[in-house]
């Protein structure tokens, strides 16, 4: 009778902190992070020419908690997430240009030769991130927004060249 009360109490408190693990990762963030709201300005933007924007789709509609909306402006050396771009909260969320034209959910965006322009700073408002010497924007078609923990597409923005 001990030894079956005391695996009761293995196994309850293993259950227990992996309930308690899980929770926090996907709680976390919808708690303590979804307020926070980005506010960067493009430095010199009349002087900088756009190479490049779109707006950021909802990849999955049958998905309600991978989604993303807004618009994004792409300078030679500068990605600028616009004041109305959002997502869903979630964890390690990072900005990618992508090689490929037309990326969906079944894409192996991990596989592709994308370039990590960084892990998103907030889940609205206007965001830059520096886009690193020598990466050629145009043979990038696509910005996407990625769940390396989990390996999910967040949002993707099809890249029109010029603007919009």
């Amino acid at each position: 009778m001990r030894l079956r009360s005391f695996v009761s109490f293995v196994v309850g408190t293993l259950l227990g902190l992996f309930a308690g693990f899980a929770v926090g990762i996907f709680v976390y963030p919808y708690i303590f992070l979804a307020d926070i709201v980005a506010s960067d300005t493009v430095q010199d933007q009349a002087s900088r020419q756009v190479v490049a924007s779109g707006i950021f789709n909802h990849p999955n509609p049958s998905d309600p908690i991978h989604y993303g909306r807004g618009d994004v402006t792409v300078y030679r050396d500068l990605l600028h997430l616009e004041g109305n771009f959002e997502v869903g909260p979630g964890p390690k969320f990072h900005v990618y240009l992508v090689p490929e034209a037309e990326v969906t959910p079944s894409t192996a965006v991990d596989e592709t030769m994308f370039v990590d322009l960084g892990r998103l700073r907030a889940f609205r408002g206007s965001q830059n991130y520096e886009v690193p010497e020598g990466v050629d924007v145009a043979k990038y078609p696509s910005v996407v927004i990625w769940c390396e923990q989990f390996g999910v597409l967040i949002s993707v923005a099809a890249l029109k060249p010029g603007g919009k």
